[in-house]
């Protein structure tokens, strides 16, 4: 009776670890929050900057659930089809924010085109490509290939094609490392547990 008892309470603590741990893989890999221009923020270019907010763009992978977060001031933010962004259009965006602490989810695979609200400004550079990956091609990230060599302003001819170059350090690299804290983690108190019920 009192081995029962011992394997009882012994399994509550095992399924409490595990459910411990299973909620903190999901928060881990819920998502990803990119800030877009980093310290500087949403803002015109000034031509002293050391990469584009497409070659930012470029070095990072995006995923579903990831967030970008524009941080901006008397400017706004448009999501925009891809005709509106080769044009530089902002008279019938997809989307307006004007807050000046922007936070957008990407919500499905595939291209997400952004641009300044305000007049001239996407023309001098301030505008974005984010590709955000098909869940396929997370399982071999290693596979990507190499960037293609742009030749519009900006960068932007390369942006239509599937090349891409190698991972950065985001949200695939935190799915990896949680992935392999699950299998550390929660595999020994499975055994665990198999143990003790054999014993008990």
């Amino acid at each position: 009776m009192a081995s029962a008892a011992a394997a009882s309470k012994l399994f509550n603590n095992v399924f409490f670890s595990a459910v411990l741990a299973a909620a903190m893989a999901a928060v881990l890999i819920s998502g990803f929050q990119f800030q877009v221009g980093e310290e500087r923020g949403w803002t015109i270019p000034t031509g002293k900057e050391p990469e584009t907010y497409n070659e930012w763009a470029a070095k990072n992978r995006f995923h579903i659930g990831d967030t970008l977060y524009f941080k901006y001031q008397k400017d706004s933010v448009l999501v925009v089809t891809s005709a509106d962004y080769l044009n530089c259009s902002t008279s019938n965006p997809i989307s307006k924010y004007e807050d000046g602490t922007t936070t957008f989810q990407l919500d499905r695979p595939g291209f997400f085109y952004f641009i300044s609200g305000q007049s001239g400004h996407c023309k001098l550079g301030q505008r974005l490509i984010v590709r955000v990956m098909h869940p396929s091609e997370v399982e071999a990230p290693e596979l990507a290939p190499s960037p293609g060599s742009g030749g519009g302003p900006d960068g932007d001819s390369g942006w239509e094609s599937d090349d891409w170059g190698p991972l950065g350090v985001n949200s695939t690299t935190k799915l990896f490392a949680v992935s392999n804290f699950m299998t550390a983690f929660v595999r020994p108190l499975v055994v665990l547990y198999m143990f003790m019920l054999g014993v008990s």
